[in-house]
């Protein structure tokens, strides 16, 4: 009888130290994540492969609910709400998707690891495994996706033993040569500890100080800085006057995150500054479900909430650069990088503002995804974020 709950019990509390450490922030630790369908694949009953995936999803989700927590101001309960419902899609995915036979688990699992990743179950697709492909194969690109993905098929197949011993290899290969990814030449990326009053505080003081942080990391040759998701606040013809003035006689660009509103919600976007005005660069494809994009509010006829682009500017170009776009969420979901990827940008450029997860390891892990998804396509990133 003892066997009948000790080997389920294992494999759920194992999943648990999967998600956990695999995304902790390291980028090197990755990889760990490729455990999970290891785990799912040994389960024997669909029941343990669902607790499973919720040990899985809730060990790499940990920090959310104390995050939604601050940025609600509330206490934890709103945080448990939210990360309740983000599992939901994961664990009926996984679950459904499990099989007692061996032969059609590599193709179910490979469908799950897709569903994942693309819209809509791929909105909340956070922790997916296919995003240690960087640290294990960087440089490879398509090739490397195309390795991984046979790679995570093998894991939940007859040869799991042979394949792990494999990826294994190239893990601590890859983790022997490791370097960070490169700052592209001419680009700046500022971070900034401003807290939530980043594009709250509306005054002309704060502008004026954001002003003088630009100028003084413009002293060398940079001539592109990027500031975090959020910077500017609400983007009016004020503001632009404002900077654009402040950059006269200064062959700079600025990239900086704002919020262009309208009756009926707003857009999160990446503005371009510089002497002759400033733009909109880049509408965020995917905004952060619950708090920002709030589909609901258009079924019920009301205003409100940031509209989601899900496909629209993967690329944009400034000067004689094309560069990625990825704001905050972004950078935690596959598919926006992929359809960046898609038109071989020269940079990424990854912007937020985490203010709201002090205490948690949640920007670690943007920029440990980032990073892995950069190297991955061997090409240079610009950080920048608030906290």
């Amino acid at each position: 009888m003892r066997r009948d709950w000790r080997q389920p019990t294992l494999l759920v509390v194992a999943s648990v130290i999967v998600g956990t450490l695999a995304w902790s922030g390291h980028v090197l630790l990755l990889p760990v994540a490729l455990g999970f369908p290891v785990l799912w694949s040994l389960a024997r009953t669909r029941s343990t492969a669902t607790l499973i995936s919720v040990g899985y999803f809730l060990g790499a989700s940990r920090g959310l609910p104390q995050g939604a927590a601050t940025f609600y101001a509330s206490d934890f309960w709103p945080g448990l709400l939210l990360l309740g419902a983000a599992s939901s899609s994961f664990v009926t995915v996984h679950a459904l998707l499990w099989t007692k036979d061996p032969g059609s688990r590599p193709f179910r699992y490979v469908l799950g690891a897709v569903l994942m990743a693309v819209p809509p179950l791929g909105i909340t697709g956070w922790a997916h495994p296919v995003t240690a492909t960087g640290v294990l194969f960087p440089e490879w690109g398509w090739w490397g996706l195309a390795a991984m993905t046979a790679g995570l098929a093998g894991l939940v197949s007859r040869l799991s033993s042979a394949v792990t011993i494999v990826l294994g290899g190239f893990w601590l290969w890859s983790a022997a040569l490791w370097t960070d990814p490169t700052l592209p030449q001419a680009w700046q990326g500022v971070d900034l500890e401003l807290g939530a009053s980043l594009g709250r505080d509306a005054s002309m003081q704060r502008h004026r100080d954001l002003i003088a942080t630009v100028r003084n990391r413009a002293a060398g040759d940079a001539r592109y800085i990027v500031l975090p998701e959020s910077t500017l606040g609400f983007w009016t013809q004020t503001v632009e006057r404002l900077w654009t003035r402040s950059l006269e006689g200064r062959d700079i660009t600025i990239v900086a995150g704002a919020a262009v509103v309208d009756a009926r919600g707003y857009d999160n976007v990446l503005i371009a500054l510089s002497a002759q005005g400033g733009q909109i660069l880049y509408r965020e494809r995917m905004p952060v479900p619950g708090s920002m994009w709030q589909p609901w509010r258009a079924l019920l006829e009301e205003s409100g909430g940031a509209r989601a682009d899900f496909f629209a500017n993967p690329i944009v170009t400034l000067g004689a650069s094309r560069a990625a776009p990825l704001i905050c969420y972004e950078q935690l979901i596959v598919w926006p990088v992929l359809q960046s990827m898609l038109g071989d940008p020269d940079l990424i450029v990854a912007a937020g503002n985490g203010w709201w997860s002090k205490g948690t390891s949640i920007v670690a892990i943007q920029r440990a995804s980032t990073a892995a998804w950069a190297k991955l396509f061997a090409k240079p990133v610009v950080l920048s974020f608030n906290t």
